[in-house]
């Protein structure tokens, strides 16, 4: 186990190394871009629900489990349904590593077309919880092994797309009163890099912003409603999607582990 968490820590530490340099690539990115072709953005209409289950089952032992929905134009369309699993382990009480799966179905941007991209991931996240007064913080680096499928003209082609994926998020909550049953306010942060051989114009990947309201229902369940806006970069490199979202994410955090 021992040996487990070193490495664990190692390929946090290496990928974090990955993520800065790669963010000083991007900054080129970007400049090169502004100057060879206009930015176009697109805007659009998002709603998002999921259910993020984290567990404790025997000793630092646990497990992941989230599902979600997410459709366009508010609740036409769908976008996509993801679902994701992994073993959790509890280096601290407020330090964790996990490793899992998790695949997605992409709905067509076509509106004529009707077969949906799977998407396979493998993933490694280091997640740390901390307290600065009122404050609470929440830091996750994430890394993913992403397998897109590739659809032309609404046909399969038997092919895939392999890109890696990093993903950092910075969560902050700031009760507006002692008592847990009042709600308190959720500012979030999340930046993805992404690279591969097929990645060219689009190291940055998207940017999410969230603001919104927790809500503890019960000791073990708690939801957080507000306002997010994702804004990603397509493969042209010069082209963008922004997309204002309505989000509603509920968190189911069971203790099964025996009572001594």
């Amino acid at each position: 186990m021992t040996f487990l968490i070193i490495k664990a820590m190692n390929n946090f530490k290496k990928a974090l190394a990955i993520f800065c340099s790669t963010l000083v690539i991007l900054l080129i990115q970007l400049v090169s871009f502004a100057q060879s072709k206009p930015k176009e953005v697109t805007s659009g209409q998002q709603t998002w629900f999921s259910v993020n289950t984290t567990a404790r089952v025997k000793g630092k032992f646990g497990f992941i489990a989230d599902v979600h929905v997410r459709r366009r134009n508010f609740l036409a369309n769908p976008d996509f349904y993801f679902t994701r699993a992994a073993l959790n382990y509890w280096l601290k009480e407020n330090v964790t590593v996990a490793a899992g799966y998790a695949q997605l179905w992409m709905a067509p941007s076509n509106p004529s077309w009707h077969h949906f991209a799977l998407e396979k991931r493998i993933y490694q996240q280091v997640q740390m919880t901390s307290k600065t007064g009122k404050l609470g913080l929440l830091n996750r680096m994430r890394v993913e092994q992403r397998w897109q499928q590739k659809i032309v003209d609404d046909k399969f082609i038997n092919a895939y797309k392999f890109s890696t994926r990093v993903r950092y998020l910075l969560s902050l909550n700031f009760p507006f009163s002692k008592n847990p049953s009042y709600p308190s306010l959720t500012v979030a942060d999340e930046l993805s890099i992404q690279f591969g051989k097929e990645i060219v114009y689009n190291t940055f990947d998207q940017n999410r912003i969230f603001v919104g309201i927790r809500q503890r229902i019960s000791k073990s369940l708690n939801a957080d409603f507000g306002y997010m806006v994702v804004y990603q970069q397509k493969a042209s490199g010069y082209q963008y999607t922004k997309n204002h979202t309505l989000r509603c994410f509920f968190y189911y955090t069971p203790d099964f582990r025996k009572v001594k």
